[in-house]
């Protein structure tokens, strides 16, 4: 059974910034797409970025210009620099990873608080 592990969230200041990472427990046969989502109090999840094999990636018009995402070496890991943080960007981040044949696994999530 594959498993996700996100790390690096916390608290931190407006304007500040966090690094979340993502590493999965096993290789991942035909993996595909790595990504973070979000969810915060009350609202759905939402894509925040994502990332291909190929190098290809796609974030949400929301954090554009503030956040990255990138890759590891082994392409079994993801990361996700944010940068200019705001209150908005609270949230429960959830790494992502997306077989070519569509089945996603999900990590347990890791919060990120962005409050004085």
């Amino acid at each position: 059974q594959v498993q996700l592990v996100e790390s690096g969230g916390g608290l931190v200041q407006p304007g500040g910034s966090l690094r979340l990472s993502c590493a999965a427990s096993r290789s991942i046969f035909n993996l595909n797409t790595m990504g973070w989502y979000r969810q915060a109090p009350g609202k759905e999840r939402e894509l925040v970025a994502t990332a291909t094999s190929d190098g290809t990636t796609n974030y949400a018009d929301s954090v554009k210009g503030r956040f990255t995402i990138s890759r590891g070496n082994t392409m079994n890991t993801v990361y996700l620099q944010m940068n200019s943080l705001k209150p908005e960007d609270t949230a429960v981040y959830y790494c992502n990873a997306a077989r070519t044949n569509g089945f996603s696994y999900w990590g347990k999530g890791t919060l990120v608080t962005v409050s004085l």
